[in-house]
């Protein structure tokens, strides 16, 4: 991509970030939990990545939601250490393809444990595609809105119509 010396990049400094260093097994067995315990910056970055065409607009809030993951992983491995490393496991070894399904035992065991700790209670299911209204302290953006000529139609009852090519027009024009 072409930059032109007008465009400013964050420096190293800006962009180093303590990294959440897990393994797919565990971001999913951790997954409904974490999105629970992390909502409220997760959503701020997203619309601020969404209102924002730089993205270096949001690297405070990229930041926070990685902080807040990893307090998340400090707390239950503070409070459900066992618990969770016995559903991760279960999800990571009892199928090829890491389901859910054979590991439901384990996992009641993991929400109450998390639930009693850390209170946070799992989700139900299609939680996360419901549709939220964010309230958020960031100011709103102003957006250019393009204004597109709005033609009229040159037809009007007093006119006389082409015989039409294939059905009635009046039944368009009414």
């Amino acid at each position: 991509m072409v930059q032109t010396e007008s465009i400013v990049l964050p420096s190293v400094d800006e962009l180093n970030v303590n990294e959440v260093n897990l393994t797919y097994p565990v971001l999913k067995a951790a997954a409904f939990h974490l999105g629970k315990y992390c909502e409220f910056k997760n959503n701020e970055f997203m619309l601020c990545k969404c209102e924002q065409s730089d993205p270096r607009e949001c690297i405070e809030e990229g930041k926070l939601v990685t902080a807040c993951t990893l307090d998340f992983f400090k707390q239950l491995k503070k409070h459900c250490k066992d618990e969770f490393s016995q559903y991760y496991n279960c999800i990571d070894k009892a199928s090829f393809n890491y389901r859910f399904n054979p590991c439901r035992k384990t996992q009641s065991v993991f929400d109450k444990c998390v639930l009693n700790n850390l209170n946070i209670e799992r989700p139900m299911f299609g939680y996360y595609a419901q549709v939220k209204v964010h309230d958020s302290s960031r100011p709103k953006p102003k957006y250019n809105i393009i204004e597109f000529p709005v033609y009229a139609a040159p037809v009007s009852r007093d006119e006389p119509l082409l015989p039409p090519k294939y059905n009635s027009r009046r039944l368009w024009s009414q």
